[in-house]
């Protein structure tokens, strides 16, 4: 079963009668029709749950149902089978194509115990999430992490800073909000003035401490940055504004192989490989260096994707902004990185300038496209193959405006 229903409360109830009937929920992180293409081939009795009018037109359809009012005084809780599959989640394709992970029950539950044991959310915690439940990080912190430790979730699904703030007044305290780099900075930005919660979880891209720092001092409250994955699930956790060091969950260990290393242990069932540059440190601490894919080699020098990234934005006037590095076709050719920013009161020799001063000029992208905004999906992660597709198609808008007919 594909479960697109947007409403949390119709996700997560959708999910609760796949699991019962022995269904599998099929969670991939963005709906195309490349995406539904992939589904229909990896299963072809895939059908849609949905509770909108845009559920999944090429597949054969569930609309949400009308419940009835009230339900039995005598409620029994359902026991599942630890090894039962409940679930594929998908990779987000931001370092390629989406890939399928299988989920267990047992893994699940052992991943968001672990969680709730690490976090100590106050007792009748409301979760209000900016993520959706289809994604890794939505599913455990905003849906499962409720099921499993007493909590309640709110059903809202905002975006904007306004909704986010709404959504967050409408339920009743203590309140966690679980969101992401991209949410929290649009709400810093807005200057609203923000509801109180008790605590913040941040995931799905690197947390700067500057903005930690920033969200804790207007929300008054901790903010928690989550590490994992897709593969894996939930690994560590940490206090940006209090250390560097992430903190692994109880029972799992990390293994270095060669150059990679490994995560096995606790709700890991097959030991898995990190595509992050990581060094131990003491007892179950670790610190993060980038991904493995983010590395780049020009001419000797070497950098990573997300540091550029990081030295784009935080250019004054520079509202978003990605550098991309193109597949090297062959080993003569000298590979030029390109960037696409949304900045609109900046000119691009003022721009080229500001990096100029914090980023070698090897790594100067040729072209600068401006834009008027990112691909972003609904977790504030950049897809590779959109932004690949929006700089293709820049580069052919500006180079029409530059030769006119």
């Amino acid at each position: 079963m594909l479960n697109l229903c947007s409403d949390r409360y119709h996700f997560s109830v959708g999910l609760a009668a796949a699991i019962v009937s022995g269904k599998i929920s099929l969670l991939p992180p963005t709906i195309t029709p490349e995406t539904l293409r992939q589904l229909q081939a990896f299963s072809a009795d895939v059908f849609c749950l949905h509770d909108s009018d845009h559920g999944a037109a090429e597949l054969h359809q569930l609309c949400y149902p009308v419940m009835p009012n009230g339900y039995p005084s005598a409620l029994q809780i359902p026991q599942i089978d630890s090894r039962q599959l409940v679930a594929v989640l998908f990779t987000s394709g931001s370092s390629g194509s989406p890939l399928p992970h299988p989920k267990s029950w047992g893994s699940l539950v052992r991943n968001v115990r672990a969680q709730a044991q690490r976090l100590r959310l106050p007792e009748g915690s409301t979760i209000v999430g900016t993520v959706p439940p289809q994604h890794m990080y939505g599913l455990e912190s905003t849906v499962l992490l409720a099921l499993q430790s007493g909590h309640a979730l709110s059903s809202a699904h905002p975006f904007y800073p306004a909704d986010i703030c709404s959504a967050i007044e409408d339920v009743p305290t203590p309140r966690v909000l679980v969101s992401t780099p991209v949410h929290l900075k649009l709400l810093l930005d807005a200057e609203l003035d923000m509801p109180a919660v008790e605590m913040i979880l941040s995931a799905t891209a690197p947390l700067s401490v500057e903005l930690a720092k920033a969200v804790e001092m207007r929300f008054n409250a901790p903010l928690l940055e989550i590490y994992g994955s897709t593969e894996t699930g939930q690994l560590a956790t940490r206090r940006p504004t209090q250390t560097l060091e992430w903190q692994l969950f109880p029972s799992l260990q990390l293994t270095r192989q060669g150059e990679r290393m490994w995560a096995s242990g606790g709700h890991v069932e097959i030991a898995a490989a990190l595509n992050d540059f990581i060094n131990t440190t003491t007892g179950n601490r670790f610190l993060l260096h980038g991904r493995m894919a983010d590395l780049v080699n020009i001419a000797g020098k070497r950098s990573s994707l997300s540091s550029l990234n990081h030295q784009l934005n935080a250019i004054p006037g520079v509202l978003d902004g990605a550098f991309y590095m193109p597949e090297e076709t062959s080993h003569n050719h000298v590979v030029r990185l390109s960037a696409c920013v949304v900045a609109p009161t900046l000119s691009r020799q003022a721009l080229i300038a500001a990096l100029r001063k914090s980023i070698d000029p090897v790594f100067l992208p040729r072209p600068l496209l401006f834009v008027t905004a990112l691909p972003r999906n609904s977790t504030g992660k950049l897809p590779r193959e959109a932004l690949r597709t929006l700089i293709e198609t820049s580069r052919l808008e500006t180079s029409a405006s530059d030769h006119p007919a």
